[in-house]
C-alpha cells in the first residue's frame, strides 16, 4: 500500500490528507474550472473524493430550511488549551485490526472533517481540515435521527404521542402499507418489516428511490417516481414481522416525522429550533434538507456546526439539563440509555457492536462506561460517554458510507480517550 493511502475492501484511496480539497482545487476559481465542479445534477456530488467538499456545502447543492438559534448568546463550552490538545494527540492506542497508532494519525485515516470534545462540559480538543470551519455546518446524516427521535419521546413524555398506537392511527393515508400494523414503540426501536434495502454500496438499492423522491439525488429526464417523501412512503410494504428484530431502515424516521408533523402542526426545524437549539445556546442556525412540497428529510437531512452538535450530546450526557433548566426530561434520556433488548440487535450482524441495542434512534452499547451515540454514514458521530463524563461529535467524508469501515480505527480511538481523561 503506497504512503498516503488506505485500503478497504481490496481498493486503495488517498487518505484524510492526500484527499484534502482545499489542496485538490473543488470548487474553487472565478468560475471553477470544468473538471472541479461540484454540481447538484450531474449526481456525484456524493462520491469521493467530490464528498469532502460536498458535506461542508449541502445548503449549496439541495434546498434548505433553517434551525434558528434563538436570539440568545452563546453558551461558554470553553477553550481547549495547546497542552491538553497535545496530549489526546499523542494518545497512542491499537486499533481493531493490531496496528499502533495516535490520535492525531488517526484522523486522516478516519477522513475527519472535524472533531470537538468535551470534557465535563469543557472543550478539551478541537480540530478542522478539509473544508470545515467553525462557523460552517456539515452534514449529520443519520444523527439527524436521533435529534428527531428524542423530540418524538419528548412527545411521548408529555402524552401528545401514544407509543402503542399503530402508525395508521395518526396517518390514514398509511393503512395499507407496510406500517399499518406497525406501532410507533416499534417505528422508534426500528423493528419494522418492511421491504426496503439500504445497502450504500448497491446503485439499485430503495435508499436512493428514497433520496431521489425526497429531492436529494437527481433525476433523469424520464422519471416518473414519487415526488416527495410522502408520496414515496405511502409505497412501501411489509416484509416479516414487527417487534421481531432490529432492522435499519431510513424510512422508519420520515414515517415518525411525518406523525410529529400531523399531531403537533410543527414542522420540523421549527421543532428542534423550539425545543433544542434556542436553548442550549447554539451559536450557528442549523438547517434542513427539504422536499419539493417543504418536508424536512428526518432520516439525515440535519446540518450543524460541530460545537453546536457537541451542545446536544453535552445536554444528552446530563440528562437533560442545561445550565439550570431541564430542557429535556430526564425520563426520557434514562430510557434512552437504559437501551432496547439486545438480543432484538444481535442478528442484524453488527459484528463490532456486540451486546449493542438501539433506543429511540440511539445506538446504546450497555458497556461499562454507559456509552450511546447517534451515528450517521460516512464518519459522522455524536459520541456520549456519561461515566467518563466525555462528549466526542466528530464530523467526516469518508469514501465508505457504512460505520464498519472507519469503526476498527473510531472504537479503540474514542475508548482509549475516555481512560486518558478519566485518570486526570
Amino acid at each position: 500500500m503506497k504512503s498516503g493511502t488506505i485500503e478497504f475492501d481490496g481498493v486503495e484511496y488517498p487518505d484524510g490528507n492526500a484527499s484534502d480539497p482545499n489542496e485538490l482545487g473543488w470548487m474553487q476559481g472565478s468560475p471553477p474550472p470544468p473538471a472541479k465542479r461540484i454540481r447538484f445534477e450531474d449526481d456525484h456530488y456524493l462520491d469521493f473524493p467530490r464528498i469532502r467538499w460536498s458535506l461542508s456545502h449541502m445548503r449549496e447543492l439541495v434546498p434548505t430550511t433553517a434551525v434558528w438559534r434563538g436570539s440568545g448568546t452563546p453558551s461558554d463550552i470553553g477553550v481547549a488549551s495547546r497542552e491538553s490538545e497535545a496530549r489526546i494527540d499523542a494518545l497512542p492506542f491499537d486499533d481493531l485490526l493490531g496496528r499502533r497508532r495516535t490520535w492525531a494519525e488517526s484522523l486522516a485515516q478516519t477522513y475527519t472533517d472535524g472533531i470537538l470534545v468535551l470534557h465535563r462540559g469543557a472543550r478539551v480538543y478541537e480540530r478542522y481540515f478539509g473544508a470545515l470551519q467553525p462557523q460552517r455546518p456539515h452534514t449529520c446524516f443519520s444523527i439527524t435521527k436521533s435529534y428527531a427521535a428524542t423530540l418524538a419521546a419528548m412527545l411521548i413524555h408529555e402524552r401528545a404521542l401514544d407509543e402503542n398506537r399503530p402508525v395508521a392511527y395518526y396517518l390514514p393515508e398509511m393503512a395499507a402499507t407496510a406500517y399499518e400494523d406497525a406501532t410507533l414503540r416499534q417505528v422508534l426501536d426500528m423493528q419494522i418489516g418492511v421491504d426496503y434495502s439500504e445497502l450504500y454500496a448497491d446503485p439499485q438499492a430503495d435508499i436512493w428511490a428514497y433520496s431521489r423522491a425526497g429531492g436529494l439525488r437527481a433525476r433523469r429526464p424520464d422519471y416518473t417516481g414519487p415526488g416527495n417523501y410522502y408520496e414515496y412512503l405511502v409505497t412501501l410494504r411489509k416484509s416479516g414481522g414487527h417487534g421481531v428484530a432490529f432492522d435499519y431502515k431510513t424510512v422508519n424516521t420520515e414515517v415518525l416525522c411525518w406523525i410529529m408533523k400531523r399531531v403537533t402542526g410543527i414542522p420540523l426545524a421549527d421543532m428542534l429550533s423550539e425545543r433544542i437549539w434556542s436553548r442550549i445556546g447554539c451559536e450557528e442556525d442549523g438547517y434542513l434538507a427539504v422536499d419539493s412540497i417543504g418536508v424536512a428529510m428526518g432520516g439525515g437531512g440535519l446540518n450543524a456546526c460541530l460545537r453546536d452538535l457537541g451542545r446536544f450530546g453535552e445536554l444528552m450526557r446530563c440528562e437533560g439539563a442545561w445550565l439550570g433548566s431541564q430542557v429535556i426530561p430526564a425520563e426520557v434520556i434514562a430510557d434512552i440509555r437504559r437501551g432496547s433488548d439486545p438480543a432484538k440487535f444481535a442478528p442484524a450482524g453488527y459484528t463490532l457492536l456486540p451486546g449493542y441495542s438501539y433506543r429511540n434512534m440511539w445506538w446504546v452499547s450497555h458497556n461499562p462506561l454507559g456509552v450511546f451515540e447517534g451515528r450517521g454514514i460516512h464518519g459522522q458521530r455524536l459520541y456520549i460517554a456519561p461515566k467518563a463524563e466525555v462528549v466526542i461529535a466528530r464530523f467526516c467524508s469518508h469514501p465508505i458510507a457504512t460505520s464498519a469501515a472507519n469503526d476498527p480505527v473510531t472504537l479503540p480511538a474514542f475508548a482509549a480517550l475516555c481512560q486518558q481523561l478519566m485518570s486526570r
